[in-house]
């Protein structure tokens, strides 16, 4: 009798497992790279020119978030804090992004949405553009074979010599080490190596300089020639994402755990490089606004995949991206033609402004969200990391998540405050500082805007509002100190904090 006790005490634990796990969500996240507010069409219907079918059936499907924030106008630092739930400026990393060839950013011990799903039993991938460094097995003597002073532009067999050593050994420090079973990507694809990246190694060993020509009329920012490939292009970015992308969903659905995968996009994202398909399909006549064409269609296999193998109903999707438009690349022309890349606010990637930092933010998980929802609240990237411990149900460590609140209530129908404040800092590092509807821009001569009143922050309100200035400036200043923004006991940032003022 005990023996038949006891087994069906085991019968019964192993039973709660299994319904437990199955209740579990699995994550779906997409991180767009350079999406303006103003690029998504539902975010921007009366001055937005260029369709986006797929995002916008997932805003219909699930809540529209109007007032979601990255971190940082510029990518690094807005990943590093989608990932871990603290803001960027925590870190080393006070101003614009990782260096190429630069070292993590994320601290070994420093907890992921990765790291999180994994300890609750989820296989995870990363499936993009990394952008957060790692250590790279380069010796000092080694990086004067890496740069693009290279006689004639064509390298040499002593190039190659140090390339093989190099490329062929495993670089550490990457997404395998913060908390992603798997990973498939190109680093940066403005950058070498021009090659993917598959968990710790190059898919490949660079041999040749990418030519010159390869660069030229792609809206190139960082013209940083370097080791590539044969015969490397980067048409085909974007679609291998996608299959791996479809690979790993389609697989997930034969296992029994749930899986978290984190797709961050390399589009549309210098360089403009659109596949012929969708060359001239905006009828922009702008190639950036055919490429977001495109990525919005990478929305849509993404979708499909999961409602091809039945997990589409079990499934947390979000969609984001981690900074505004890139203005150099074409702001003007699409404005001419009716498009603003950042709907009605100011400033483009890099700024301060809402147009640098201010993002789309869909969340559509049908067996919580009601659909076509939208949600007016101040929300960051850091509440991303809060939200997946409250939906598993986890109390997260004090050295993790510092600056984020679980989006869970507001998930679940409920319209009540979150956050009360929130900072998105420009790529100098400038600190705009959210306090409800007001936002102060802490510089030497401070700027202050009612976003309510004017969401285009055309009229600074820092000399009739010295006290509100005095204020927020405080309140950022407690944030720094207390090196966390959420209940919790204090905490220490990396490195000293300037008071930027």
């Amino acid at each position: 009798m005990h023996r038949i006790l006891a087994t069906c005490s085991l019968w019964f634990v192993f039973a709660v497992a299994v319904l437990g796990a199955q209740k579990r969500p699995n994550i779906v996240v997409i991180l767009a790279d350079d999406l303006g507010y103003g690029d998504v069409q539902c975010y921007n219907p009366e001055r937005g020119k260029i369709p986006t079918p797929h995002i916008d059936r997932l805003a219909s499907q699930g809540m529209k978030f109007t007032d979601a924030h990255s971190s940082s106008g510029v990518c690094s630092p807005s990943r590093y804090t989608l990932l871990t739930g603290r803001y960027h400026w925590r870190t080393h990393l006070q101003t614009w992004i990782v260096p190429l060839w630069g070292k993590p950013l994320i601290a070994p011990d420093r907890m992921t949405i990765g790291t999180l799903a994994k300890q609750h039993g989820y296989r995870t991938a990363a499936i993009g553009k990394w952008h957060l460094g790692w250590d790279w097995p380069i010796t000092p003597e080694q990086r004067q074979w890496l740069g693009a002073q290279v006689k004639d532009g064509v390298a040499t067999e002593e190039h190659r010599r140090v390339w093989q050593t190099i490329f062929s050994q495993p670089i550490s420090g990457g997404p395998t080490t913060r908390g992603f079973d798997y990973y498939f990507g190109t680093d940066v694809p403005n950058w070498p190596p021009y090659c993917f990246i598959e968990n710790d190694r190059t898919v490949g060993i660079p041999s040749e300089l990418l030519p010159p020509e390869k660069l030229i009329g792609r809206k190139w920012l960082a013209n940083i020639q370097g080791p590539a490939l044969p015969d490397w292009e980067f048409e085909p970015i974007l679609p291998a994402l996608t299959e791996h992308a479809e690979r790993f969903i389609a697989e997930s659905a034969t296992k029994s755990e749930p899986f978290l995968l984190y797709m961050p996009l390399t589009a549309p994202h210098t360089p403009i490089a659109p596949n012929e398909e969708w060359q001239g399909k905006s009828g922009l006549k702008h190639r950036v606004a055919d490429l977001i064409m495109e990525t919005d269609a990478v929305v849509g296999r993404i979708t499909d995949a999961l409602e091809k193998t039945g997990q589409t109903e079990n499934t947390l999707f979000l969609f984001t991206s981690d900074n505004g438009f890139a203005g150099y690349v074409g702001a003007k022309e699409l404005e001419s033609q009716g498009h603003f890349p950042s709907g009605p606010f100011r400033g483009y990637k890099s700024d301060v402004f809402e147009g640098g930092h201010r993002m789309p933010f869909v969340i559509r998980w049908p067996k919580v969200v009601k659909p076509n929802t939208v949600n007016h609240q101040l929300i960051h990237h850091a509440d991303f990391m809060a939200t997946l411990a409250d939906i598993l149900g986890a109390q997260l460590p004090d050295n993790a998540g510092e600056d984020g609140f679980s989006l869970l209530p507001l998930l679940k129908g409920e319209d009540k405050v979150i956050r009360e404040h929130a900072v998105s800092c420009a790529n100098n590092g400038t600190p705009g500082v959210r306090m409800g509807a007001w936002k102060l821009i802490v510089e030497q001569k401070p700027q202050l805007y009612n976003l309510a009143d004017d969401p285009g922050e055309t009229s600074n309100l820092a000399e009739q509002n010295p006290d509100r200035v005095e204020q927020i400036f405080t309140l950022y200043e407690k944030l720094v100190s207390n090196g966390r923004s959420n209940p919790g006991p204090a905490r220490k940032n990396d490195v000293h904090v300037p008071p930027r003022r």
